[in-house]
């Protein structure tokens, strides 16, 4: 995604300077015009924006703060801006330190999956100071459509795991209906022409029921890093005293997934786990 991303900075006039663990992937930022360096501490090297997206919290660190840092190099007073998911107490102990840097830092964690960011139409979750996402409202909209102030470090950060709860609980209404239609004989693929107009209709039913059905698993956004998210929606609720049992049903039935070596997968191969359990065949 952050490929994407980059070169909608690009198309939208701003200088990129890229950073990717994996080089190879930056390929595409340098043909739209953006240049590539090997650190992050090169990439950020006299920023006035410094963006991250990555996995997780400590890969979100090991940019920032690790081995040839990006926070040790931008201009000083930069506004940080991780795009990635991660967890909520992370993300204020980040802000923290930056702001103890003389820097400024807002959250914005994305939802709307590659083909958002391919499409600039990123629904965008943003944490921090009023002031600072004002400052970064230009950008976050070379970027996104649906971008939204949640309130300070951590609101954006959470409202993005009430996402992926709700997301996770629609696929998975999406996938169940499925296997009932099989099971009476019934062509899924009729479902999404049939009830797309009505109250069970979806992003899921629409952009993943088609995969579905033609048994396309390949990843919009993989089930290991969903269930990096649901991990993150379990820690939050722990911390929050909140019951949350059908996400956590939900994740038992993607570690299934993963069990059957489906982790590189889309999310949407949720299907074939209740496929399994209903002894249907899958390709």
């Amino acid at each position: 995604m952050g490929s994407r991303m980059a070169c909608n900075l690009l198309k939208a006039g701003y200088s990129v300077q890229a950073y990717n663990r994996t080089l190879s992937r930056t390929e595409e930022v340098v043909a739209a015009g953006g240049t590539a360096f090997a650190t992050p501490q090169q990439a950020a090297q006299g920023a006035d924006c410094v963006i991250s997206c990555v996995t997780d919290g400590p890969d979100v660190l090991s940019v920032l703060f690790g081995e040839n840092p990006a926070a040790s190099s931008a201009k000083q007073g930069a506004l940080f801006i991780d795009m990635s998911t991660i967890a909520p107490d992370v993300s204020k102990s980040i802000g923290e330190k930056l702001q103890s840097m003389g820097h400024r830092f807002i959250e914005a964690p994305v939802t709307g999956g590659t083909i958002g960011a391919q499409n600039a139409t990123l629904s965008i979750l943003v944490g921090g100071e009023k002031r600072d996402y004002d400052d970064a409202l230009p950008i976050l909209q070379a970027m996104g459509k649906n971008i939204t102030h949640c309130g300070p470090w951590g609101a954006g950060q959470g409202v993005k795991l009430c996402n992926q709860i709700m997301g996770a609980m629609n696929l998975l209404g999406v996938c169940e209906a499925m296997s009932l239609a099989k099971g009476l004989d019934i062509d899924p693929a009729i479902l999404v022409q049939a009830l797309q107009g009505g109250a069970a209709t979806s992003w899921a039913l629409q952009n993943l029921g088609p995969k579905i059905c033609k048994s396309d698993w390949s990843p919009g956004f993989m089930v290991d890093t969903q269930q990096k998210d649901m991990r993150l929606v379990a820690q939050a609720a722990e911390s929050a005293q909140v019951s949350l049992p059908g996400a956590a049903l939900v994740t038992q039935l993607w570690r299934s997934a993963q069990v059957y070596g489906d982790g590189a997968e889309g999310i949407h191969a949720l299907a074939k786990v209740l496929d399994r359990l209903s002894n249907q065949a899958t390709q």
